[in-house]
């Protein structure tokens, strides 16, 4: 990913992050942008250049740019992982099949890098990415469950 390629990741990252945090009801909309963006900050401090952070643009055969994908070193049971922070693919470019080729070449960088395994999360509310990292082999590791209560008058 160049540095050019960097700033427009974050630009949009930033907001669909606030966006999802707000859908899985874990902000509030008026929060939500300044804690994406601190969130951003503490992971990336050095942008591009954070160490153990791995950031990719994905392109196609003609190097057509269709989206991002971003990992980081993470330790899981003693062993390094590739923690998948994001993936992106432009909407103009989904439902084609390159998120998928996208993950199958992070299986070949991961263990290029001496990563034992691959881990991510997902939002309960994205079920076709569910779907996807299912087909890909992934596992449900862990779920986090809520539940909104509504307050009385007196509350």
């Amino acid at each position: 990913m160049t540095q050019s390629e960097y700033l427009a990741f974050v630009s949009d990252a930033i907001p669909a992050y606030a966006a999802d945090q707000v859908a899985s009801g874990q902000w509030s909309a008026a929060e939500s942008v300044g804690l994406a963006s601190r969130a951003f900050d503490a992971l990336l401090p050095q942008g591009l250049g954070t160490p153990e952070h791995y950031l990719f643009t994905i392109r196609d055969d003609s190097a057509l740019s269709l989206g991002v994908l971003w990992i980081a070193v993470q330790k899981r049971a003693g062993k390094r992982i590739a923690y998948v922070y994001d993936v992106q693919i432009d909407p103009i470019h989904r439902r084609r099949g390159y998120a998928a080729a996208a993950f199958l070449a992070l299986e070949n960088k991961a263990r290029d890098l001496g990563f034992s395994g691959i881990a991510l999360h997902v939002f309960g509310q994205n079920a076709g990415a569910q779907a996807l990292y299912a087909k890909l082999g992934f596992i449900t590791t862990d779920i986090n469950m809520f539940k909104t209560l509504e307050l009385g008058n007196d509350a």
